[in-house]
């Protein structure tokens, strides 16, 4: 396996140079490449918006090789707790960094003013770019594409809105338009270097050289592309995507609704996947690299005249972006959630945050722990018209109020109360009440993700309360998931990729495994990373879920507050050792 090629970019300066890095050093690439750079360039006492904290993109050994390999890896300081982060996305850019010639990105400083940095593989262009100021994410993409040289296909374009630019704890980047590097704040990181956009491509012959059995990786590319496409192994992300899980979630009793108020509604079919599908879905996208076309691309089509004039948009929609701007904020109607997906897209906001953040606003504003005079809109569950509003105060925040709400749940509970009807579980939480193993796998996962260990599936599965097996499902899927992506993977494709494949499929680029060997390096990887997140503030022992997730029946039953307890200390203990053992 060839050495790893870094790009480091001072903007400050508007230098550059090359690095290598052996994989036998960074473990495998992605995640463990990410974790290994910040923990060679990161400001572990900093703050996140410190202009030499790192912002670090990291590619793996598969990325471009083999179907659905096709995320890049993010990691850096979050302005949302001040922890090491890591986030990932997909669209074009795994294969544009390729095409720039690049394993991994790594960048400091700060522009002098709003820029543009232009990466190929063989100059670097800054772009000075006061003029892009306030715009949107679509708006700043039309234009970014015009000023850049680079061939569009091979390109891929790296935006923040007026969210990121205001450095909110909760803005994403967006990457070509339909992908995100989205929670935890990477977006305000981008802002606080004057980065408005980032684009990524070139010419540069793909490197094949690592194939050490041709013969070996042609049969396995087509063997994984006839179960990716054939099978029924990832048919769900193609047919109605994530959002077929709208229905069966909201059946067990497990869908937020209402900030959580209750678990299921009559009225779901109005945004269900099948209703998106059928009324408007308009076409699917897939991420470069990808067979699977998981991207659904919905139709909003709005009267604007008296003689049938109508305005069409396109707007991308999932799971995640239902959950949040629909049943968690009351909302039963299809086209009022493309809308509210739209406008926080726009802004360039993390969309799970955004709608949990303001179902808990609408929450207190009805208990009246919060008032008009703060909130400056009436929000009402199931009434979308006022949120559109609301979600620019978040990005664009008019007083203290907005000013604090839109660091995040943690941040104001401390400050305005409400504590016991926060749905925040690390950070906002994701769509899945399905019970204790999920509550306490976000609240103390790596990134507060859902997809950490995906304990929501183990919640569905298991009919009874077992802490062994619990302990068991969270540190076997922890390993497996964080080899997965350090090659990198799309976490979609988990069933097509078993140990015995990520083992084959990392032999022909010559990174010999067994695999008692590869879920040892799991452990290391997974270890280093904690321990990057430890020392920069964490302590799982002192992670609080709030009284909302103590209050949720579902399917199972109601929530067992001392099975919960229990399951939280053992796997806080759990992270505190796998951290000491690194």
């Amino acid at each position: 396996m060839n050495p790893f090629k870094i790009l480091h970019i001072n903007l400050t300066k508007q230098k550059s140079r090359i690095e290598y890095v052996s994989p036998d050093l960074a473990i495998l690439g992605g995640s463990s490449l990410a974790a290994y750079l910040y923990q060679e360039y990161g400001l572990l006492s900093e703050p996140a918006n410190h202009p030499d904290q790192p912002l670090i993109f990291c590619l793996g050994p598969l990325n471009g090789l083999f179907p659905m390999l096709s995320k890049v890896v993010l990691g850096f300081k979050s302005p949302y707790h001040q922890q090491y982060a890591e986030t990932h996305a997909g669209g074009r850019l795994s294969l544009a960094m390729r095409f720039a010639g690049l394993t991994a990105l790594v960048l400091t400083g700060k522009l002098s003013d709003l820029g543009v940095v232009e990466i190929a593989h063989n100059e670097i262009n800054f772009y000075s770019t006061p003029f892009l100021k306030g715009l949107d994410v679509y708006s700043t993409g039309k234009i970014v594409r015009k000023i850049s040289k680079l061939p569009s296909g091979k390109r891929s374009i790296l935006r923040i809105g007026l969210a990121g630019e205001n450095e909110v704890p909760i803005s994403c980047i967006n990457v070509d338009t339909y992908r995100h590097f989205g929670r935890l704040g990477a977006g305000a990181v981008m802002g606080s270097k004057n980065l408005k956009a980032i684009v990524i491509g070139g010419e540069a012959n793909f490197d094949l050289e690592s194939l050490v059995d041709l013969k070996k990786y042609t049969q396995l590319y087509r063997e994984l592309y006839q179960v990716i496409t054939q099978t029924k192994a990832v048919h769900k992300y193609h047919d109605l995507g994530t959002a077929q899980n709208i229905i069966p979630l909201n059946e067990l009793k497990v869908l937020p609704w209402n900030n959580l108020q209750k678990t299921s509604n009559s009225k779901i079919r109005g945004i269900s996947g099948e209703y998106f599908a059928q009324k408007l879905l308009l076409r699917k996208v897939a991420c470069s690299g990808c067979p699977v076309g998981c991207i659904h691309i919905g139709v909003l089509r709005e009267k604007f005249g008296q003689e049938h004039e109508y305005l069409y948009r396109q707007v991308s929609y999932d799971y995640e972006l239902i959950f949040a701007l629909g049943s968690m904020l009351g909302i039963n109607r299809a086209t009022y959630v493309l809308r509210l997906i739209e406008v926080v897209e726009k802004v360039g906001l993390d969309a799970m945050s955004a709608g949990v953040i303001l179902a808990y606003v609408t929450e207190g504003l009805a208990k009246k722990i919060f008032t008009l005079k703060q909130t400056l809109v009436n929000l009402e569950f199931g009434r979308p018209g006022p949120y559109e509003e609301a979600i620019f105060y978040l990005a664009h925040p008019p007083n203290e109020f907005w000013n604090t709400v839109n660091k995040g749940l943690r941040y104001a509970i401390k400050r305005l109360g409400g504590e016991d009807f926060a749905c925040l579980l690390g950070q906002e939480m994701a769509g899945y009440a399905t019970g204790e193993n999920y509550f306490v796998s976000q609240a103390l996962g790596f990134r507060h993700s859902h997809l950490d260990t995906g304990a929501y599936s183990f919640d569905q599965k298991s009919k009874q309360n077992d802490l062994d097996k619990a302990l068991d499902f969270l540190r076997t899927e922890e390993n497996y998931r964080v080899v997965f992506t350090s090659c990198v993977g799309c976490l979609f494709a988990r069933k097509a990729y078993s140990w015995e494949v990520i083992r084959d499929t990392l032999a022909v680029v010559g990174l010999d495994f067994s695999l008692q060997e590869l879920k040892q390096a799991g452990a290391k990887i997974a270890g280093l990373r904690w321990q990057l997140k430890l020392k920069t503030g964490f302590d799982p022992a002192m992670v609080k879920i709030p009284k909302r997730f103590l209050e949720v029946e579902t399917f199972k039953g109601k929530i067992n507050p001392t099975y919960l307890k229990q399951l939280q200390q053992s796997y806080a203990k759990y992270i505190q050792e796998l951290a000491a053992s690194v």
